[in-house]
């Protein structure tokens, strides 16, 4: 009977924690066949590939540091969805520009406690904003690890970054936890929405 309970919790939560990324392919049924590329960037130790993971619904208690990239892919009705996590390493960061080709949606992660690093992440940010092969595509920004008491709120950190001069594309900043989920879907439903609105 336990296991039965802690098997329908399990099933409950993987549907859950699935929903973000199948009510994108859903609203993709005027594009058959459409593959969507999200490149996820931010610099190491942001929590790029636990979000990653939390989206993909795989364990999170062990996270090494990415040293090159990874690939989750979702298929489901003729949607193929690729998430690119690529390393943030400053030695990787030269490489990024290999992947920007044919994005769809570039989602980039801050580590909002790291305020050390608020300013090398805003010109990691405004390089990537002046790349050619990413004109006009849109940005979420997620403001992670705000499960932390030293985590800066996504306000300060929009400030910080002067988000409002963006004006060549539509933009999101978005509070989360990748460690608990929290704020997950909200930032997903965006990029669904645009997605959405960047196909038509």
């Amino acid at each position: 009977m336990h296991t039965a309970t802690g098997w329908h919790v399990l099933c409950h939560t993987v549907s859950q924690t699935w929903r973000g990324l199948l009510s994108i392919l859903r609203k993709l049924k005027n594009a058959p066949d459409q593959e969507v590329r999200i490149l996820l960037l931010g610099l190491d130790n942001a929590g790029k590939t636990t979000l990653l993971k939390q989206l993909a619904s795989e364990d999170i208690s062990h996270i090494t540091p990415t040293q090159g990239f990874n690939i989750k892919s979702v298929q489901s009705q003729g949607f193929k969805l690729n998430l690119w996590d690529i390393g943030g390493q400053r030695k990787i960061r030269p490489y990024w520009r290999n992947y920007f080709e044919n994005t769809d949606v570039l989602i980039y992660v801050i580590d909002s406690a790291d305020r050390k690093r608020f300013e090398e992440t805003g010109q990691e940010l405004a390089e990537l904003l002046d790349e050619e092969k990413l004109s006009g595509v849109p940005v979420l920004i997620f403001a992670n690890k705000q499960d932390l008491l030293t985590a800066a709120p996504a306000t300060e950190i929009a400030e910080g970054l002067n988000l409002h001069t963006i004006r060549d594309r539509v933009w999101q900043i978005q509070s989360c936890s990748a460690l608990s989920g929290e704020g997950v879907q909200d930032g997903m439903n965006w990029v669904c929405k645009n997605m959405n609105a960047k196909k038509k």
